[in-house]
């Protein structure tokens, strides 16, 4: 049953494959060569469609040789009904899977579970911010800043956010994505954060970058953060 899903999955996407459409994402994705070319709404698609039927026997043992296969397991255990130990599992054996922005992004926006269960979630996620590894860290930062970015939060990812030191360009960039968020929905707290922090070079002057480049902060706090980069 499984192997068939597998390969009624694999028939399906290499039908759906644009060329176009692979150079395009393939120069969004660099050093990933397993991209075979089929945009996010058709694998949204799939996955919804495997949600309903058959997900359990196809999560036991999915194929993972393309990106896109890899999509696929990552947003059907967001779309799955099931319980939250259950799903867990399943993020703990997917997460390890994650080696580019793509997937994690995508994976991360697709838990839609965590807003009726964040203090789960947050208990979950948590340790990955302490991993040594790229992508498990890109993970927890990306999971704050979808779903954490609140009052019962705030101080406690800025201090997470403070601490995270790892040379990974994806953990560096999801940092500042983060703090630029942070800023938008708490700009006296953030702009404390930023006036001391532990912050690398690179990731402060991106957090400012990404905070003058939102179109949710005013044109004079965009000037203050001008002011506040470090040459």
């Amino acid at each position: 049953m499984n192997k068939n899903i597998n390969d009624e999955i694999r028939i399906e996407l290499f039908n759906l494959i644009d060329e176009k459409y692979k150079k395009f994402h393939s120069k969004l994705c660099p050093n990933i060569d397993n991209i075979l070319g089929v945009r996010l709404p058709l694998l949204r698609k799939i996955s919804k469609n495997l949600s309903k039927d058959n997900w359990n026997e196809y999560l036991e043992n999915p194929y993972s040789d393309y990106y896109e296969e890899i999509m696929i397991e990552g947003l059907t255990i967001g779309y799955i009904k099931t319980d939250n130990e259950s799903r867990f599992n399943y993020m703990k054996n997917f997460i390890p899977k994650i080696n580019n922005w793509g997937i994690c992004d995508s994976f991360c926006n697709n838990l839609k579970f965590t807003k009726k269960n964040m203090k789960e979630v947050w208990e979950f996620i948590r340790p990955y911010s302490l991993s040594s590894k790229e992508f498990d860290i890109r993970f927890a930062v990306v999971m704050m800043l979808n779903f954490y970015i609140v009052d019962d939060y705030i101080d406690e990812i800025l201090h997470i956010l403070n601490n995270i030191s790892h040379e990974g360009y994806y953990v560096k960039m999801a940092v500042a994505w983060a703090i630029s968020f942070a800023y938008i929905h708490y700009p006296d707290k953030t702009l404390k954060f930023l006036e001391n922090n532990n912050l690398d070079k690179f990731t402060y002057n991106k957090a400012l970058q990404k905070i003058i480049e939102s179109n949710r902060v005013s044109k004079s706090d965009k000037n203050l953060m001008r002011t506040m980069k470090i040459k």
